[in-house]
Parts: C-alpha cells; structure tokens; sequence
C-alpha cells in the first residue's frame, strides 16, 4: 500500500508526480511507429533517465531510516520490501547500495545522478572498491573511484568488473604486483585446504556431484566442456585417437543438432558424460591424462620469482578463471600441455606477412591471446569459436598476419563481407558495422 502524502510540496515529490503525468500522456503510444532514429534515441535515452530515476530513489532511501522507525521495521530495506513487494534481498542490496554512494562514494555518485553511469556499474564498481585493502589509503581509493568512473562510459558492467579486480595494476602499479600476487597465493593455499568432492546416488538413475576445487582445476575442466559444446563442430565429432574398436571417434556422433537447443547446464552435463567417455583408460594411472589447451602468460621475471603472477586463459570467457601464481604456472608447466606466452623484452610474435593466405594455429591461438572474443562492437561470442578475418582482404594486397587480423563470429564475419554494410575499425580495435544507405 502506498503511504498517504498530504501535499506535493517538495521538489523532489513535485518531480516524481510530474514523470508520472509525463508517462501517463505516452501509455497508449504505439513505439511501432516510431522511426528507426526515434526508436534508437529513446532506447539510450531512457537507460539515461533510469539511472537517474535510480540515483534519486537511492539518495532518498539512503536518507530514510526515520521511515523505517517511525513503523518499527528493523531497517528502511524491510520497509520498502514490505511497502512495494520487492524481494528482501533486493531491498537490501539498494540499501547497501544507497549507503555506499551516499557517505563513500561522491564521484560514483554523481556519475550516477547524471546518467553516465548506470546502476548495474555502480554496483561492479562499488564492489571493486570495498574489495582493495584498506592499506592502499584513502587517496589511491579516491583515484580508483574516479577513473572506474571514467571507464563507465566504454565498458558494460561484466568488463568494468574485471578491470575492477585490477584497477591497483593501474593506479598503483609497484603495489599490485605485491598484493596481486599475495592475493593469489592465499587463495591458492585456501582453495587446496577447501577443495572437495561428494558423489551421491538420488536413487531415481541420477547422481548428484558437488564439488569445491581450485580455479586451475576448473580452468581446465572448464575449457574441456567448452571444447565438446563448440557449435562450430557441426558435425558433432570428437576427433582423436581410434579406439579398441578400430572406429576413430570422428566418426562417432558426440552429440549432434539437437545440442544446440539444450540450456548451458544441460550442454555442460552432456559435455561431461562425453569427456568421460574420451579419455583413454590405459594412460590415466601412468600420465592422468593430458591438460587442457590453455594459455599462460607471464612475464620472465615473474616466473622465475616465487611472487610473480601470470595470467590464465582457456577460451572460456565468463568462467572467471583468469590469474594464477608464477608458481602454479610452474607446476602446470612440469604437468600439463600448456602454451607459455612469456614476455620480455620488445618481441612481437607471429607475422607471416604475405607468405600464405590462411592463419595459422599458432596465428589464431595469438589471436584468441589478444581478442579473447568477437570483435564486433558489443559481441562476446568467445574467440574459440570465432574465425580469423583479414581486415584488409588477401586478395586486396591484405598481409595474413596480426595487425591485419581480428576474430568476428560467424554472424559478424558474413556481415563483413556483405556488401550492404560498412565496417569501421574503432580506436580501441572493435569493428563497428553500419548498414549502407
């Protein structure tokens, strides 16, 4: 039930009641004819306008424990909970979002109240912040605030969280290096303490398996699934080694079309019952089998140093398994079949000029390395299973090497070479397409 107001006499309550009069002239608007410009224009207005809307009710709950009081309630998030039926945990979580922008962050907040940030980036970059030691002082704190701010304006809220979890690499390089790899090295140390795994039969057929284990485990269970539910394997073979049987699994379908229709947990469970079934019994006591394909880069003095780290990429953007220690990538050195991409000096790596007109493996594992997904303006399709586009074509005078190539999903690599649309390379490598008028 909404609460009685007595008169609209603040400039705040006059604001909301003119909003609600101004969507209430456009209810029985039809947006269907609307022109294409109109339609895009409003779309980003309106996500402006949210963020704002949203800013305002947070700087007023922020300011409301007196409501919350006045009825008892242990805090305004119950309250509002209570009021407007919104789930407790989402109460909660603006409340604590309230709080944060109103007494810590007055550069987020800003950004927020004026539409160059949107909540969801609050949120990332609230949770970047609270997650830097409290060593670094308040004036490192206060940099980092500002220029996650500034990254808003380029980054969705999934990569502004990753360059939150780095953002001391930036402000404060010499101090990240010692509290990246600290870091790492205690959560390592806690993950092999923490690690488990239970199996338990339901009764009903089906096992349930619950398990705690270390990123770099995961990482590479990860990356063997991500490897079996690749839609550009069309024709659902696994290729390796010729079974007992003398069949070679390519000629065995894995999971075939109707794959693509199942949910990511229900291709990740399929994808697992098909690694099983792959691995070769008679090497597993002997060798444990071979690591997965993953690429490890370091820096050559942070692999000779016991607090160096490294970062870990298997082509599987979203697990959140990117950094590990320079130790741990020793180990996965001895171990497992990896590809070291360590760095040093001024070495550029992979340009095979005009000598060939395809990418090679090792040319596409670079460009995985440096793309990581589509490079299409707002595309995250992962580079795995992305294709190597000339940005100037090969039959044009275009080199097959990397500073003339960029991964574009299949969807986006047709569309480069649609003749209906233009392609313009941004200034940070993302390619923009325009249809031609």
């Amino acid at each position: 039930m909404r609460p009685q107001i007595a008169g609209l006499t603040h400039p705040v309550l006059v604001a909301a009641a003119s909003i609600d009069e101004a969507l209430k002239s456009v209810a029985d608007v039809n947006p269907t004819f609307m022109t294409t410009q109109d339609k895009a224009t409003a779309l980003v207005d309106f996500v402006g306008l949210e963020s704002r809307m949203a800013e305002l009710r947070l700087r007023v709950l922020a300011a409301s424990e007196d409501v919350a009081d006045a009825e008892g309630f242990r805090s305004v998030g119950a309250w509002l909970s209570h009021h407007t039926r919104l789930r407790r945990n989402d109460a909660a979580s603006d409340l604590s979002l309230a709080t944060a922008l109103d007494r810590d962050r007055p550069v987020l907040a800003a950004g927020v109240r004026e539409g160059r940030v949107n909540v969801a980036q609050a949120r990332v970059i609230v949770t970047a912040l609270e997650e830097l030691p409290t060593r670094v002082g308040v004036e490192v704190l206060a940099q980092a605030e500002a220029h996650l701010v500034e990254l808003a304006a380029e980054h969705d809220p999934t990569e502004l969280a990753r360059l939150g979890r780095r953002i001391l690499e930036v402000i404060d390089p010499e101090r990240f290096e010692d509290e990246e790899a600290r870091k790492l090295a205690d959560a390592e140390k806690h993950a092999a303490e923490k690690q488990r795994l239970k199996m338990r039969a339901l009764g009903d057929g089906t096992t349930r398996i619950t398990g705690i284990v270390p990123d770099a485990t995961a990482a590479r269970l990860a990356s063997y699934l991500h490897a079996f539910t690749n839609p550009r394997l069309s024709d659902g073979a696994v290729r390796s080694a010729v079974d007992e049987s003398g069949q070679s699994a390519a000629e065995k379908p894995a999971f075939g079309g109707p794959l693509a229709m199942l949910g990511r947990p229900k291709q990740l469970a399929e994808a697992f019952t098909q690694l099983l079934e792959a691995f070769d019994p008679s090497r597993l006591p002997i060798h444990g089998g071979d690591a997965t394909n993953v690429t490890v880069t370091i820096s050559l003095a942070d692999l000779i140093k016991d607090l160096g780290v490294a970062t870990i990429d298997n082509g599987t953007p979203g697990d959140g398994f990117d950094t590990l220690t320079a130790a741990q990538a020793r180990r996965l050195a001895c171990t497992a079949r990896i590809i070291p991409a360590v760095l040093g000096g001024d070495s550029e790596i992979l340009d095979l000029g005009r000598g060939q007109r395809l990418f090679t493996k090792a040319q596409r594992r670079a460009l995985l390395l440096r793309d990581k997904t589509c490079r299409a303006e707002g595309c995250d399709i992962p580079g795995t299973w992305s294709e190597a586009h000339h940005l100037i074509a090969w039959s044009h005078g275009g080199a097959t090497d990397l500073q003339n190539a960029a991964l574009l999903c299949s969807k986006h690599h047709h569309r480069a070479h649609d003749p209906g649309y233009d392609m313009t390379r941004l200034t940070n490598g993302d390619l923009r397409f325009h249809r031609r008028r």
